[in-house]
């Protein structure tokens, strides 16, 4: 590995508890923040084996750190940990980097780039993909936005839980791409959930239909993650579908920005609105399958 470096990461939720796993586990000194304590403390019982800093604050945090790492729920959030009284930017040292790793607007990206460049600090709004899984196993990819130099000095941390780091763009890209990372995902899942449902009201062997067209054109990683859970009704895992609609909500907004109508995104982000209405906001987005009846299934 690279140096050690003192990094800070504040938010241990499901994604940002396997980030700071996977950062302590390649050496480098590690400082954990969580806005509510009782995850923080669920994050030290499940690692017992690793070593960390606890801080009380996100400026606590920040405080010494040669890179600081967040990864937390919207806009809101981010605002209050990274600009707010007690927030990152209060002590953060010239010099070191931020990353953001919340999937936010390009607005609020660029906004703390401008800060951060106020305060000679490296900014890079880096956005992942993935899933629970890739967390899990370090292999998530990042879409990162800032400056080239910003990037760099970013990517030695980052390898330790990522496959693949691309420098998208300036200020704001990583989040910009990540919106059309979920453009894509919404699209293949809404049509995934068509087809098993067709494919069961078609009396077929599910395991077969599998085998045939997840070699061709039609795989995808929803596919070959999801085919068999929703052919089996669960749902109790994966990315929320709350989120979804969060995320789907930023690109409609930027669409909206740029001029862009985007008729299949708006169309899904109803259909996931539907789940949410039957209770269903916190299971995974393979759960739009249940807006499609069961009648004449077996």
């Amino acid at each position: 590995m690279s140096e050690p470096r003192k990094v800070s990461f504040l938010g241990l939720g499901v994604m940002g508890g396997e980030i700071a796993r996977h950062i302590a586990r390649a050496g480098h000194e590690l400082t954990i923040y969580n806005r509510t304590p009782l995850r923080r403390d669920k994050w030290l019982q499940a690692n017992p084996d690793l070593t960390a800093r606890v801080a009380t604050n996100p400026a606590e945090a920040a405080e010494g750190a040669d890179v600081v790492i967040t990864c937390v729920g919207n806009d809101d959030d981010l605002a209050d940990v990274v600009l707010g009284p007690n927030g990152v930017f209060r002590s953060i040292r010239r010099g070191a980097t931020f990353i953001d790793h919340t999937t936010v607007s390009a607005r609020i990206a660029r906004q703390i780039s401008v800060e951060a460049r106020d305060l000679q600090v490296h900014c890079v709004d880096a956005p992942m993909t993935g899933s629970q899984i890739g967390a899990q196993r370090g292999t998530l990819t990042v879409m990162c936005g800032g400056r080239k130099d910003a990037i760099e000095a970013a990517r030695p941390v980052m390898e330790a839980y990522s496959a693949r780091i691309v420098h998208v763009g300036k200020a704001g890209s990583g989040q910009i791409t990540k919106m059309a990372c979920q453009i894509c995902i919404a699209g293949n899942v809404a049509a995934l959930a068509e087809a098993v449902r067709f494919a069961q009201a078609s009396h077929l062997d599910m395991d077969k239909v599998y085998e045939a067209i997840s070699g061709g054109a039609a795989q995808s990683w929803q596919m070959d993650n999801r085919w068999k859970s929703m052919d089996e009704d669960e749902f109790d895992f994966g990315f929320a579908i709350d989120w979804m609609r969060k995320d789907l909500g930023l690109s409609l907004d930027e669409g909206r920005g740029l001029g862009l109508s985007l008729p299949v995104a708006a169309l899904i982000d109803q259909f996931f609105a539907e789940i949410q209405a039957i209770g269903g906001g916190r299971l995974d987005t393979s759960a739009i399958i249940k807006r499609l009846p069961r009648r004449g299934l077996r």
